[in-house]
């Protein structure tokens, strides 16, 4: 952006007065728009994975997008979410971006579920498929490791008892509780497929890549 301003001090002064703001806008909006498009899936063709996702039975579990940071403030209160690290304007766009790349490949009957994290929260409802419900499964064991194998093992048991659900169930969380039920990373607005194998192991169908 400084090389940009930089560049316009060369021009007339009405120019830099009149322009300058509304060039800065379009630039980042033109930013914007490109963590929106550019979605992918890795690992498995897009083709397959949306087949898994209709197919009923499929958990898409999303790490909510991207709130700067890591882990919350020391005075983290979970129903003010003025005490929690929250999702900035490019995380809100990656959002609204998951959930534009699902409805444009029909994915719109589903049931969307949401850590009770303030950022997540928000996460699923940019999201645009439906209500959301908090699932205190979903939340985070970062700072609170005690609460990690109680949190797992419900979210276990959940995850099983979507096996015969016909829509796609869609759990908004964290990195720590997708990497304790994949053994997989994941960055922030990214997302696992997964389901309950015949065998009762999870099985990972695939992961999705949204905006960078």
């Amino acid at each position: 952006m400084a090389l940009i301003e930089m560049s316009i001090k060369k021009m007339p002064s009405i120019f830099n007065r009149a322009f300058l703001p509304r060039l800065c806008a379009a630039i980042l909006m033109l930013f914007l728009a490109g963590v929106s498009a550019h979605v992918n899936a890795a690992g498995t063709d897009e083709a397959t994975l949306l087949a898994h996702m209709r197919g009923g039975g499929a958990v898409l579990m999303i790490r909510h997008a991207l709130a700067p940071g890591t882990g919350d403030p020391d005075h983290f209160q979970l129903n003010d979410c003025t005490t929690q690290r929250n999702l900035n304007d490019t995380g809100r766009q990656q959002a609204r971006a998951i959930g534009d790349w699902l409805r444009a490949r029909g994915i719109t009957s589903v049931n969307v579920y949401s850590s009770q994290w303030c950022r997540c929260l928000e996460t699923a409802k940019l999201l645009d498929l439906g209500a959301v419900t908090g699932l205190p499964a979903l939340n985070s064991f970062f700072e609170r490791p005690q609460d990690r194998e109680p949190n797992l093992t419900a979210l276990r048991t959940f995850i099983r008892e979507q096996a015969n659900q016909q829509q796609l169930t869609i759990l908004v969380t964290h990195q720590v509780t997708i990497s304790g039920i994949t053994n997989q990373w994941t960055d922030s607005g990214h997302a696992k497929l997964i389901r309950q194998g015949d065998d009762g192991q999870i099985v990972l169908l695939g992961q999705l890549s949204f905006g960078d």
